[in-house]
């Protein structure tokens, strides 16, 4: 049993990695980088939808695989509602499970933001620099929150092994 939940919480530990990680990594090295680099947002814009869509090949299963680990690290607490409301651990992992379905209603809105028709008028240079311009704020007001709470959740998760 031991071995067990050493296991599901490595693969959690790895799965989170690689999602804050990833968009940590994305937002404060990589875009910056990419604006030293490439002269128009029109073209940076088309790399970091490559890169986006690179990432969420393993970000996304990573995120599921996430929650699953999760739920069933919580398992005994989520069974429990009356624990769950009446202890300060249930409170903060109330809290946790909030801003993981924050979490997944930003991560959509910004799937929804640059859905595949969206991209290919990008690829193929069919929106004028207003459009790009508004498209991207967009894309960053999104992805900072989503950013935000990822590590509000990595927050959380530090004060539930804490015992807190």
């Amino acid at each position: 049993m031991a071995l067990e939940q050493a296991i599901i919480t490595w693969i959690h530990l790895i799965c989170s990695a690689i999602w804050v990680g990833g968009s940590l990594f994305i937002a404060i090295v990589f875009a910056p980088i990419l604006k030293t680099m490439v002269p128009t947002m029109e073209e940076r814009l088309q790399i970091m939808i490559k890169v986006g869509r690179r990432f969420n090949k393993i970000a996304v299963p990573a995120l599921l695989i996430l929650i699953a680990t999760g739920i069933w690290n919580s398992k005994e607490f989520l069974g429990n509602p009356g624990y769950l409301m009446s202890s300060s651990y249930g409170n903060m992992l109330i809290i946790k499970m909030f801003l993981v379905v924050a979490l997944l209603a930003s991560f959509a809105v910004h799937v929804r933001i640059i859905r595949k028709d969206i991209e290919e008028k990008i690829m193929k240079k069919e929106f004028d620099e207003k459009q790009i311009k508004k498209l991207r704020k967009k894309i960053i007001i999104v992805g900072e929150i989503t950013v935000v709470l990822s590590v509000l959740i990595l927050l959380f998760a530090a004060i539930l092994d804490a015992g807190l």
